[in-house]
């Protein structure tokens, strides 16, 4: 539990799950300095903006997954850590994220939607009173449609869904009988480019998705980092 959880003893308290996806490959090597930096944290400035909210978190847990392309390189095109508890955990994290690096990718399009099934596939917080279940997206590529590029691969996840319809029917929808996540509970936060798949389908027909528009090379802003963050909080 977090040590501000006690100021805000008789209050509504929260269970605060989030999964960043960080694209990785060698076109955010300008930018993944400025990512990891927001990623490091991300974990206290949201307990911060909750705090001045009146609100505590009362577990936080982050899991980090970093991809690049199974076109290009399976063997390393997925690097993930499990659920880490914070603070407790923080210097797992953060040697987790200080050690990704930018390299690799081949094509422009990224294993990114691969990645984003792994984190709708998280073991997700089911206790505690109230929850929320956070995606966020970090990538300035489109994404292969799944079941095109390395899924022969041994290391291509058995979870991941070999079309779009599929990965919609995981993420779900309001009386959806297939979604493996929680549907009160869940968010997506997409920092990625204006086009397909994360603009459209994603962003226009997925439910609880927030999109911030990237563009190749120019990075994540401050501003943009606080609405991402402010976005999460407000959503509690």
């Amino acid at each position: 539990m977090n040590a501000s959880s006690g100021q805000y003893q008789g209050n509504l308290q929260y269970a605060v799950d989030i999964v960043l996806c960080i694209d990785a490959t060698a076109s955010m090597f300008p930018v993944l300095d400025t990512v990891k930096a927001s990623a490091l944290q991300f974990h206290e400035r949201l307990n911060d903006v909750m705090a001045k909210k009146g609100k505590a978190i009362s577990q936080l847990r982050l899991k980090v997954i970093a991809f690049r392309d199974f076109g290009d390189n399976p063997n390393d095109a997925i690097e993930q850590t499990g659920f880490l508890t914070l603070p407790e955990q923080a210097a797992e994290f953060e040697r987790f994220v200080g050690g990704i690096d930018a390299g690799g990718g081949g094509d422009i399009p990224e294993s990114g939607l691969e990645a984003l099934a792994l984190a709708i596939n998280s073991p997700w917080e089911k206790g505690l009173d109230r929850r929320r279940h956070v995606i966020v997206m970090f990538t300035d590529a489109p994404a292969h449609p799944l079941g095109t590029v390395g899924v022969t691969a041994q290391t291509y996840p058995s979870v991941v869904p070999r079309s779009m319809d599929d990965l919609f029917e995981q993420w779900g929808y309001a009386r959806s009988q297939t979604a493996v996540m929680e549907q009160s509970a869940k968010r997506l936060v997409l920092f990625a480019p204006d086009g397909a798949p994360w603009q459209d389908p994603i962003a226009e027909e997925w439910d609880l998705t927030l999109h911030f528009e990237s563009k190749a090379g120019q990075g994540l802003e401050e501003f943009e980092m606080d609405e991402i963050i402010e976005t999460i909080a407000n959503s509690l």
